[in-house]
Formats: C-alpha cells, sequence, structure tokens
C-alpha cells in the first residue's frame, strides 16, 4: 500500500496488495483534560470543530456535542461535501457548507498546514482546534467524542449525561471493536474494495455483524444495556447513511436497515432525541458520497430517495417501540 498522500481523496490511496480497503490511522493524537493546568484545558469558547455534515466520523463529534449540550461553548465549520483530489474544501455554494469562519481558508488542508507546514498525511475530519494555540488538538473522532464526554463538565449545559460509564466501559470496548471493523468501517471496505474476494469477505462480515445488533436490540434497548451510550451513537451515524448510500452505492445490498425491526427502531429512537435531528443532513450525505467517488458513479448523479426521515417516522409509531419508551434518552438524563 502507497503510504504517501498527495491527494483529498482517500479511497484510491489506502488499498492493500490483496484489494481490500486499509484505512490509515489519524496523525494528530493531543488531548484535552478539565485541569486547568493542561496544555489544552477544558474551557467555553477555546476550542472549534471542522466537520462534514456528510462524514460519519464527523457525526459523532456532532452528535456528543449535542447531546451534552456543548453547542455554545464549541464552535463548528462544515465543509463543502465535493470532496475532490484537492481535499475538503470551504466553498459556501452548497446549503449548509458554512466556509472557514476561523482562518478564512479554502481548503481544509490549509487547517493541516497552519498546525504542521511540513503535514503530508491524509485530510480528514472531524478537527479538534485550539483558538488559543492556534493548532490542531486532535483528528480522531474516537478520541474527540471522549473529550467532549468526560472533559467539558463544567462548562456543557448536560453534564449528568454519560456516554462512557465506568460500570459499561469494558462492554462498550468490546462493543466498538467489532461494530467498527465490521460495520462502520465494514461498509467501506465491501465499497472501496478492488477485487471480489475481498468484497465478499467484507460483505459476509457486515451482515453477519448486522444480525448479532439486531438480535442485541431485539432483546435490550441499547447496545449495552438499558442506557444510551457511545457505543449506539457510533453505530447510528453507519445507520442512519446505510439505506440512502451505502446499500447501494457501496453494494450492501442483501437487505435495507428499515428491514431489520429492532435495528430500524433503534435508528429511529436516537434520532428523535434531543439535537440529533439537526445533525443528519441527507442532502450533504447523498451528494458528498454520489457526486465524490466517480470511480463508483461515474456520472455523478444524486438519486431523490429514499425518504429515510419518513419511514424513521413510522418505525417511532410501533408498538414496540412504544414499550421501549421507559428506557429512552431525555434532556432530563437517562430514564
Amino acid at each position: 500500500m502507497d503510504l504517501t498522500q498527495t491527494t483529498g481523496n482517500t479511497w484510491t490511496r489506502q488499498i492493500g496488495d490483496d484489494g481490500s480497503f486499509v484505512r490509515r490511522p489519524t496523525s494528530f493524537r493531543g488531548g484535552i483534560s478539565s485541569d486547568p493546568k493542561a496544555l489544552h484545558p477544558a474551557q467555553a469558547g477555546r476550542y472549534h470543530l471542522y466537520v462534514s455534515l456528510a462524514c460519519p466520523w464527523a457525526h459523532r463529534a456532532l452528535i456528543v456535542r449535542a447531546l451534552k449540550g456543548l453547542e455554545e461553548s464549541i464552535s463548528v465549520d462544515v465543509v463543502h461535501p465535493y470532496l475532490t483530489d484537492s481535499g475538503w474544501s470551504f466553498d459556501t455554494n452548497f446549503p449548509a457548507a458554512t466556509g472557514d469562519s476561523l482562518g478564512g481558508h479554502s481548503h481544509l488542508r490549509q487547517v493541516y498546514e497552519a498546525a504542521s507546514p511540513d503535514y503530508t498525511g491524509v485530510v480528514t475530519v472531524p478537527v479538534l482546534w485550539d483558538k488559543t494555540l492556534g493548532t490542531i488538538v486532535n483528528n480522531e473522532s474516537a478520541e474527540i467524542i471522549r473529550f467532549l464526554n468526560s472533559e467539558f463538565q463544567a462548562v456543557c449545559s448536560q453534564p449528568e449525561i454519560d456516554l462512557y460509564p465506568i460500570a459499561l466501559r469494558a462492554a462498550i470496548d468490546e462493543t466498538n471493536a467489532w461494530v467498527y471493523q465490521n460495520i462502520n468501517n465494514g461498509v467501506y471496505r465491501c465499497g472501496f474494495a478492488r477485487t471480489q474476494s475481498a468484497y465478499d469477505e467484507a460483505v459476509n462480515e457486515l451482515f453477519s455483524a448486522l444480525d448479532r445488533v439486531e438480535g442485541i436490540l431485539s432483546n435490550q434497548a441499547y447496545l449495552c444495556g438499558d442506557v444510551l451510550t457511545e457505543a449506539d451513537v457510533r453505530l447510528f451515524v453507519t445507520l442512519i447513511r446505510f439505506d440512502a448510500v451505502y446499500h447501494t452505492h457501496f453494494k450492501c445490498n442483501r437487505r435495507l436497515i428499515s428491514q431489520y425491526p429492532a435495528m430500524h427502531r433503534h435508528t429511529a429512537g436516537i434520532y428523535a432525541l434531543p439535537g440529533v435531528a439537526a445533525t443528519v443532513n441527507l442532502e450533504h450525505i447523498r451528494f458528498h458520497y454520489y457526486h465524490s467517488h466517480r470511480h463508483l458513479n461515474p456520472t455523478g448523479i444524486v438519486p431523490q430517495g429514499p425518504d429515510v426521515l419518513r419511514q424513521l417516522a413510522a418505525a417511532r409509531q410501533t408498538p414496540a417501540a412504544e414499550a421501549k419508551a421507559g428506557t429512552n434518552f431525555t434532556r432530563e438524563g437517562l430514564i
């Protein structure tokens, strides 16, 4: 696999010798701490997120920011959904694309270069930026969501919400591992596979894992028990994109998520949580995948459906969904 990265996309460069898609690790791994003496202390107004509304990894951060009530403490800019060979841009000719309100840059790569002038790695979202020190703290979504969950307790409006509770951490970590490999990254392993054998392996693992999730959610409200955790958030960002994009575009077409009753209700329940719907933008999602991945969709034509959100609203009205309402998340906490 070629370890250099001179273009903005990742799907042509992160291919293993066997034709499988191999995601490269992120580069900036600094931490934020509630300790006021830390290099990056948790302070209201100090940090900024650069995100794509299309990207599931960035979506994790937006959801946790919303659930914890950090919208007033951590600002956000949204890139244009079209990912070209020049990388994510700050063009504003698409609804909800904000431009770069901090640096006025034209491309996200310039943000990376502002933090590290010699940077030659992959330019990805989300990016957590320290306004005070003028640098990137972290671009690994799995770590960013934990900072948002635990280190900003003094400045968030929902400190009682804990998406990584101590008692469930072992279960969450174990669940995250197989969900990431087989579902979150699994859909990309299907879509970006360059050989039949690589695709077959990925799609078999994907649907085995989805069957496993369906079994779990048929017997309990959330992946790790009766409370919402980061494991559910990490699953949701893939499921909300599945029927609209991954099913067709990435050839993950054995079944739709809407054909899994428990998983569909779970997705609908999380979408209905306070603040989550505002983080879901299917126009950005569809446009990014279908218009950017020209090796999969040469015309760049973006489909209009399916109407995923209408289907989720219907799923919320089922008797099974009502029966589980007692374990749903509320702004008052987990009940």
